[in-house]
């Protein structure tokens, strides 16, 4: 059972992403086009889960699968499309702890859109990632051990900003 915890913003995270990233480039090797630094430890200030989210933006997503033996390499633990079609998911860590979530994407997945725009948005929008911190934080306390009815319980607010999020990178507001 994984546990349940939010923590204030660790100036090391961009630190800890850039070391994860050149590993990952390296396993990956000429398949990488880049690697970005999603999910809330990529928003200065935000409280957050204290897991690096990266995802790695590819040429053919099918060569990963064969890569895999390189992200087992490195520590990861690999997931394959893990309910999101022409993603390659893997996770660093224990089951009960994770440490880092990879997201593989080919280059053009609008995935990688939505969750730029979603970053992008809250390091924008101050007041927007604060009351996405406040929720977390909330929904931490109350549901320590249970990381579903955590996820659940921020569903609604994410979909809220994704939303938003969205539409402001369409604008080109960013």
């Amino acid at each position: 059972m994984r546990k349940v915890i939010v923590t204030p913003y660790n100036p090391r995270w961009p630190e800890q992403f850039a070391a994860e990233a050149k590993k990952i480039k390296e396993a990956l090797g000429p398949e990488a086009v880049c690697i970005h630094h999603i999910g809330s430890t990529a928003v200065p200030g935000l409280a957050a889960k204290p897991i690096i989210d990266l995802i790695p933006v590819v040429n053919d997503i099918e060569k990963i699968d064969k890569l895999t033996g390189n992200m087992k390499a490195i520590g990861y633990v690999p997931m394959g499309e893990y309910g999101i079609p022409g993603r390659r998911y893997f996770f660093k860590g224990s089951e009960q702890v994770h440490t880092h979530h990879v997201h593989i994407f080919a280059r053009g997945n609008p995935e990688i859109t939505r969750h730029l725009a979603f970053r992008d948005y809250l390091r924008a929008h101050p007041d927007e990632a604060r009351r996405h911190a406040e929720l977390k934080i909330n929904l931490a306390k109350q549901y320590p051990a249970s990381i579903e009815h955590y996820i659940s319980g921020k569903n609604d607010l994410i979909k809220e900003l994704e939303q938003k999020a969205m539409r402001w990178w369409e604008t080109g507001k960013r």
